[in-house]
């Protein structure tokens, strides 16, 4: 049986995930950077090299030098993914807050229409209704 929206959203710690936000948009930041200065080739190699078992070591050692580039450019794309999502994950969180604290306000102006639409309708109706009472 599914929760209620409401239910699931305001148990979310807001507070907390505002909080945390920018920390993991910073460290998504810094390991896109760390990983950028590590890359000192930065050539891309679309196959994986075939090595007979036999084979020389320079020939392995050119072919795992090769594989190691090709899994360096995957991890660095990797990291370029993982910053792109993060910027995205705090703008949602940001914008979702933001929906937040508008529906609040919306919440209380309902109330407070309510209530001045009760007045207005119990003002109107009050002569009527001691009328009834006579």
């Amino acid at each position: 049986m599914a929760l209620p929206w409401m239910t699931i959203l305001s148990n979310v710690p807001w507070s907390d995930v505002l909080g945390k936000a920018p920390i993991i948009a910073d460290g998504a930041k810094k390991l896109w950077k760390g990983m950028g200065r590590k890359n000192s080739d930065g050539s891309v190699v679309d196959a994986d090299p075939v090595v007979a078992p036999d084979a020389d070591f320079a020939t392995r050692l050119t072919a795992l030098e090769t594989v190691q580039r090709k899994l360096r450019t995957q991890i660095l794309a990797s990291g370029e993914l993982i910053q792109a999502l993060s910027e995205q994950n705090a703008l949602l969180v940001a914008q979702i807050d933001a929906n937040r604290r508008l529906v609040r306000s919306l919440v209380w102006g309902l109330g407070a229409t309510a209530l001045v639409a009760s007045l207005a309708l119990l003002l109107a109706w009050q002569p009527k209704f001691l009328e009834f009472l006579a």
